[in-house]
């Protein structure tokens, strides 16, 4: 599948719930990593270690041709920084995508979501600099 549609799948397993910038570079970070046959070849997201870990500047591009597509929406969030969503087109496209995959990789998604969403921006930062050393290497991150 193409990085978009699989940001998209990614996105709609929060259920139409918002992500943080973090939340949504550290999800799809996972799933990069961990489900690299998810992706057609030549498509996956290229991460490189930035202030907060893992970033590749891709996700931006993609989820803003999806929000052009209607299929996601941003905006500022209580917190003053943006926050990425599935409209309801976006959530019915992203169950169409979802329904195609096979248990096992769904299955993942849809726990690394439940997972970083669940967590406060330092634990998630923290966590990710655990499991994956060199994403801190250009850190500015302290926690």
């Amino acid at each position: 599948m193409h990085r978009r549609d699989a940001l998209l799948a990614i996105m709609g397993s929060a259920n139409g719930l918002s992500f943080s910038p973090v939340q949504l570079q550290k999800a799809v970070f996972l799933v990069d990593q961990n489900l690299p046959q998810l992706f057609d070849e030549g498509s996956r997201f290229n991460f490189a270690p930035y202030d907060y870990g893992p970033f590749d500047r891709e996700v931006y591009v993609e989820s803003g041709a999806l929000e052009l597509a209607d299929l996601v929406s941003s905006g500022r969030g209580a917190n003053g920084y943006v926050e990425y969503a599935v409209t309801d087109a976006g959530l019915a496209r992203a169950l169409e995508l979802k329904a195609a995959m096979d248990h096992g990789s769904r299955d993942y998604i849809e726990r690394v979501v439940a997972w970083v969403r669940s967590l406060s921006f330092a634990k998630l930062v923290k966590s990710i600099y655990e499991a994956y050393p060199e994403m801190r290497a250009n850190s500015v991150f302290d926690g």
